[in-house]
């Protein structure tokens, strides 16, 4: 055996094993009710962070600062936690009903609170995975704040550098600094970061918001000041999780109440009893498809129906959108605003309200007449929260204690992921889900294939697909064992075995749905990981992904319509 396939080798190795020591080591101190994060409690997740470095963080085992990283740790966090000593991670307990503003992070939704100057409370409503992915980037956090911290400080007294002096003068200041004021700021921030000048002026502006242009100086600087006082006070930030919190995770208390919600909704309209097809996706592709042709008329015969399904993600567009959702609505569409917690909205369409003849998808007419199905569209679950929404979902409809089953059709799962063959905005096609950190696998036959979506002007790939404990947690070195092991993985997402685990159950052991439920899972590439400067902290797809996500969108759809 060559020494460097030796090398790769353990380099996986030791990767996987430091990702099953933090997920360990966070349901211990979860258990366990809190902790310091650079304390001794803490030290393991942060030693399996640095010894991972994950593609997310770049440069986090380096002396100088992580930028790209920072701000996608940041985009997830809520505004103003690098100035809070505790944080708290609770359960739904009722903070909407206060006087308390909920901080919902740009490009996440959670609803976070903050308490007082030093205390922010964030909610978690979806399940261990969420724990985890914040744990993840509050560990990435104060790394990184130790970095600054080890650089400013000159002596045990806690003296700080002439650098430090001047970015606390320009953050206390608490004002739009001048092109000039900002320019000398920076220079001492990057001084300080180990990064160049021209490095902090690329990223400066996305950091900063309308009230807080200068934002980012007002994170380094707070990052900074809790971590020199943590190392000359011994004030140490404090991890804590609630008491209730730690009673309520894993019973599905959130899944319970969104499914509930649901079926009553489906029994009131009369759809209980019908065919039922569920989709896992986003809240505009099934509906643009269905409608869009009609509602925009005028539009499609001067660009192909992909011209216009650009448009209508195009954030200018509004007034598009809104006509496609009046036609949905006066179609019969349910739009059902999530408000058990689990943040995962539906849309129900009763395809006997809709005109057939203005759909540009192939379908049988008669068979749609005669079976009525119906189509149940959810937003996208996270990580372990697939397993409780569709677990629940699946199980018998409880009335006056008669039990109804549900006459599920079809589940199809479509969402975004990590190609390790291929790049931004190609096709995933699984054929099994393999759980990470375990040797569970979930084969499945998958309706969708592809010789369906091939000749389309996008890649596709089949193959076996790995559910990760969370997609910040992923290196070069696992994914490359991945990708060529005898797994041949051909990409990564989060949610794919849980919802198998649920369907399996539902169908095969339970018996509350048909053993010949049709399952299809199709995926469009976010990024890919194993290219440098191609992971998900590079940037969104822009409209690459429109394409890919219509393209599996019609294919679903024509699957059910026939």
């Amino acid at each position: 055996m060559s020494n460097r396939k030796h090398h790769e080798r353990t380099r996986a190795q030791e990767s996987s094993n430091a990702i099953e020591r933090m997920y360990i080591t966070m349901r211990h101190l979860f258990n366990r009710g809190f902790y310091k994060p650079m304390g001794v409690s803490g030290e393991t997740l942060r030693q399996s962070l640095l010894l991972l470095r994950p593609e997310i963080y770049g440069s986090i085992g380096d002396e100088k600062a992580e930028l790209e990283g920072l701000l996608y740790v940041i985009d997830r966090l809520p505004m103003g936690i690098e100035e809070c000593m505790f944080i708290n991670l609770t359960s739904d307990e009722g903070y909407l009903n206060s006087h308390f503003k909920p901080i919902i992070p740009s490009k996440r939704r959670r609803n976070c609170y903050r308490i007082d100057a030093e205390q922010m409370n964030i909610e978690i409503t979806r399940g261990r995975s969420e724990i985890y992915d914040i744990l993840t980037h509050l560990t990435f956090l104060f790394v990184e704040s130790h970095k600054i911290s080890r650089r400013v400080v000159i002596n045990e007294s806690g003296a700080t550098t002439r650098d430090w002096i001047k970015l606390e003068k320009a953050v206390l200041g608490n004002k739009k600094l001048t092109q000039e004021e900002r320019e000398v700021a920076i220079t001492h921030t990057a001084n300080i970061l180990g990064r160049t000048f021209n490095e902090l002026m690329t990223i400066y502006n996305q950091f900063a918001t309308e009230n807080q242009p200068e934002r980012f100086l007002h994170i380094i600087y707070w990052l900074g000041k809790l971590a020199i006082e943590e190392q000359t006070t011994n004030n140490k930030r404090t991890i804590t999780f609630s008491p209730m919190l730690r009673e309520r995770i894993g019973h599905h208390i959130h899944g319970e109440i969104w499914s509930d919600n649901i079926k009553e909704i489906l029994y009131k309209e009369g759809l209980i009893e019908r065919p039922i097809h569920i989709i896992s996706a986003n809240m505009h592709s099934v509906m643009n498809t269905l409608f869009a042709p009609n509602a925009l008329a005028s539009l499609v015969p001067k660009k192909d129906i992909f011209g216009v399904y650009e448009d209508l993600s195009n954030k200018e567009n509004e007034s598009l959108r809104t006509k496609v959702s009046k036609e949905a609505i006066q179609r019969g569409m349910i739009y059902v605003k999530d408000t058990s917690g689990t943040n995962i909205d539906v849309q129900i369409f009763d395809t006997s309200k809709i005109d057939v003849s203005k759909i540009d998808i192939p379908l049988k007419s008669e068979y749609l007449k005669d079976n009525k199905p119906v189509i149940l569209v959810m937003d996208y679950a996270f990580g372990e929260q697939a397993y409780e929404t569709i677990d629940e979902l699946l199980k018998p409809f409880s009335f006056k204690d008669q039990d109804m089953l549900l006459d599920v059709d079809s589940i199809s799962i479509m969402g975004k992921a990590g190609i390790l063959q291929g790049g931004k905005g190609d096709i995933m096609i699984p054929s099994a889900h393999i759980f990470e950190g375990t040797a569970d696998n979930y084969p499945f036959e998958n309706e969708l294939n592809k010789k369906d979506l091939k000749n389309q002007g996008v890649d596709v790939y089949e193959g076996a697909m790995i559910t990760v404990l969370g997609t910040s947690l992923q290196n070069k070195d696992i994914l490359k064992f991945f990708h060529n092991s005898t797994w041949k993985v051909i990409g990564l997402e989060m949610e794919g075995a849980h919802y198998q685990k649920a369907i399996q159950a539902a169908s095969k052991v339970r018996g509350s749905i048909s053993k010949d439920v049709k399952v299809r899972y199709a995926y469009y590439a976010s990024d890919n990981p194993l290219e440098t400067g191609a992971t998900l902290a590079s940037g969104g797809l822009g409209t690459s992904g429109v394409k890919p996500t219509y393209l599996i969108t019609r294919n679903i759809l024509e699957q059910i319509f026939n």
